[in-house]
């Protein structure tokens, strides 16, 4: 396991500590489990396994590599993990009972929404309904869907820090309507599973989760700037620069999410990311410069084309109902974070 990779999971292990053994003994189902996320889920169960040998937990991974690349012997099946190459898009039976659904498959890079819009859109609802119907079959304890921040659009002042209550300003004929639009009618079939079968549905709403394990081609921002920073080129401000965000490393975001399957209110969805601190582009790139330790040089350009507009200006999540009904509590820094992250990608990235 990346070394990096094995910091992360201990210490999400520790900050779970005995809520985790909750999962000791079950069948979890793993959508886009060689994503970014996906990948970080599998790792903390395996590394649950590993300490518990007689309450493991059965892993059914899934996945069709639209946008993730597959693992070295995804095709082979242990006792602990058996991987099926799978579109949600299609219907899917599973035999084996199941007791938990994490539903991380999804397109979350702008770059990549915009490529493959209609595969986009439909695997967050034809999907997301294909494996609600598969769920309501099994005696299920928790089914996490992954929505994103993205359904709030470009929100007023007034509703910056936005808590789960804002309903949102985002145009259903926009560039980036395929994304937004199929997370929000996700959560609605979500709510819809919930009160007409019961599914104990949970969701979550991510605000800018980075950290080691993102491609180096996923073009959002952070492995942009590290791949510019490893080739030795100017990094690229897309616009003005001032647009500003919000960002949560991997570790408590995965936290969030965890504790949000395990403890999280059926029907109900949650904020999960860093609210502090808010910082615009500019503001980002002088971060990196100091936990680098070196000057960055940065181009200030027009967005691409392949990059879609109505880009929000900005992004921040109120967590009050995590906090309170979760328990959870960011705890990485945003320039520790970035320094792992950073150590990781000039390691691992090319500069393409």
């Amino acid at each position: 396991m990346d070394r990096y990779l094995k910091s992360d999971i201990e210490e999400i292990r520790s900050r779970l500590g005995s809520r985790l053994d909750l999962v000791g003994g079950s069948t979890v189902l793993i959508t886009g489990a060689h994503g970014f996320l996906g990948r970080y889920f599998t790792a903390l169960f395996l590394s649950h396994n590993a300490a518990h040998p007689k309450h493991p937990v059965k892993l059914i991974l899934l996945d069709n590599h639209v946008t993730s690349d597959p693992e070295p012997g995804a095709g082979e099946h242990s006792n602990q993990v058996r991987f099926i190459a799978h579109d949600v898009i299609q219907p899917l039976e599973i035999p084996e009972p199941v007791d938990y659904v994490i539903h991380a498959a999804g397109i979350a890079s702008p770059f990549y929404y915009r490529k493959y819009p209609l595969e986009t859109l439909e695997v967050a609802t034809i999907g997301t309904k294909n494996l609600l119907h598969a769920a309501k079959n099994h005696p299920l304890k928790g089914f996490l869907f992954f929505s994103s921040s993205e359904i709030y659009g470009d929100p007023d002042p007034k509703h910056v820090p936005t808590p789960e209550s804002y309903r949102g300003n985002i145009s259903s004929l926009g560039p980036r309507a395929c994304y937004d639009e199929s997370k929000r009618l996700g959560e609605t079939l979500c709510q819809i599973f919930h009160e007409k079968y019961a599914v104990p549905t949970k969701m979550v709403r991510p605000f800018n989760v980075y950290g080691p394990g993102m491609k180096e081609t996923d073009y959002r921002v952070l492995p942009n700037f590290a791949s510019r920073i490893k080739s030795g080129k100017p990094i690229h401000v897309y616009g003005h620069g001032k647009q500003t965000r919000t960002f949560c490393y991997i570790v408590d975001a995965i936290v969030g999410f965890t504790l949000t399957l395990l403890d999280g209110q059926p029907g109900q969805v949650y904020n999960i990311g860093n609210p502090e601190p808010e910082v615009s582009v500019w503001d980002l790139v002088k971060t990196l410069e100091k936990v680098l330790d070196r000057k960055i040089q940065l181009d200030q350009v027009e967005y691409p084309d392949s990059y879609p507009a109505d880009e929000p200006q900005r992004r921040c999540p109120d967590i009050t109902k995590a906090v309170f009904q979760l328990g959870y509590e960011p705890q990485v820094p945003l320039e520790e974070g970035l320094s792992r992250f950073m150590n990781w990608a000039l390691e691992r990235y090319q500069g393409i």
